[in-house]
């Protein structure tokens, strides 16, 4: 679809007649090299090189890049203005500081940079990167669930892909209470330390500093533990986003106003979640849907879209497909 939509260079055409203000888009990690053979995880990172290409691109397509701030004043005005993008990263990767920082700034690129705040403090689970690990390094896994075992192979590539969307499936049906008691007994049977794993892979408040002293940077909030908050009662979701703004501001001396749901997908945030975020003063939140940026969002600016640069699609022509927030809005799911 998307060799389909570059090649008759519709997004062009798109772009020149549709309402679309602009496009927030969504980053997780930044790494050289290419992924391993079983990545499954791989939609979650793009190389240094793919995202300096996607900041130069869109400028060139005619763009403005801004920060967060901007965009939503853009949305709400009556008068015209120039399109924008808006760069996102979620979940606070140390490769940010490594890899992507320098390029943001090289490029003078505005961002935001969404922060789970146990996994800065070293004790969150970066649960869906643990169980691609725990599978790749081994050839079965027995999984104990409901007084019950499976015995999941894992010795091939098919295999281990096999089981680790079984397990995913698994995990993203359950309460989040059983799905950590349920990722915790898998890593412990495998001597898989969760918390060591979290360290590596999540930068600390000192590090986290660089970037809220950054003036292309805006901090926002990806709540305390990354739950999925639709799976949790009332007052812990609300829990999971004010106490993550206390904490922030705790280390940084400024609440964050941004908001981005765990997940972000229809299932894991609704209504509840939006107005949650309105009532605890938040001046937006983003999801994971897929969609640009139309001025009816101004009466929802707490269920933004936005749209993925996935890993799996780095070709430097579909930047042009994901510039254009109008095509979005219109695949299954936008």
């Amino acid at each position: 679809m998307f060799e389909g939509l570059w090649f008759s260079h519709l997004p062009a055409l798109i772009r020149r007649i549709s309402k679309c203000r602009g496009v927030v888009f969504a980053l997780h990690r930044v790494l050289p090299g290419e992924p391993a053979d079983f990545s499954p995880n791989a939609s979650l990172q793009v190389t240094p090189e793919y995202l300096e290409f996607a900041i130069r691109r869109v400028r060139e397509l005619g763009l403005e890049i801004v920060d967060l701030g901007e965009a939503l004043r853009r949305v709400e005005s009556d008068a015209p203005e120039k399109p924008f993008a808006v760069f996102t990263f979620d979940g606070g990767y140390r490769d940010n500081l490594r890899h992507a920082l320098p390029i943001l700034r090289r490029n003078q690129c505005p961002f935001t940079l969404y922060v789970p705040t146990a996994f800065a403090d070293g004790v969150g689970e970066v649960w869906w990167q643990a169980l691609e690990d725990i599978i790749a390094a081994q050839d079965a896994v027995a999984v104990g669930y409901a007084g019950e075992t499976d015995y999941l192979p894992t010795a091939t590539l098919t295999e281990k892909e096999e089981t680790f969307a079984e397990l995913n499936r698994r995990m993203r049906s359950m309460p989040e209470a059983e799905r950590v008691e349920l990722m915790r007994a898998l890593a412990a049977q495998y001597g898989f330390d969760l918390a060591s794993h979290c360290r590596e892979l999540i930068m600390d408040w000192a590090e986290l500093r660089i970037f809220a002293h950054d003036q292309l940077c805006t901090l926002g909030s990806k709540t305390v533990h990354h739950y999925e908050l639709s799976k949790l009662a009332p007052s812990d979701a609300r829990n999971e986003i004010e106490q993550s703004a206390r904490v922030i501001k705790a280390q940084f001396g400024t609440a964050p106003i941004h908001l981005s749901f765990p997940i972000g997908s229809p299932d894991a945030c609704g209504p509840r979640e939006f107005e949650l975020a309105k009532e605890l003063g938040f001046r937006s939140a983003v999801t994971s849907s897929p969609g640009g940026l139309y001025a009816r969002h101004r009466d929802s600016m707490f269920a933004l879209p936005r749209v993925a640069l996935d890993g799996r699609l780095q070709m430097r022509r579909y930047v042009d497909v994901f510039a254009t927030g109008a095509v979005f809005g219109r695949l299954p799911g936008g």
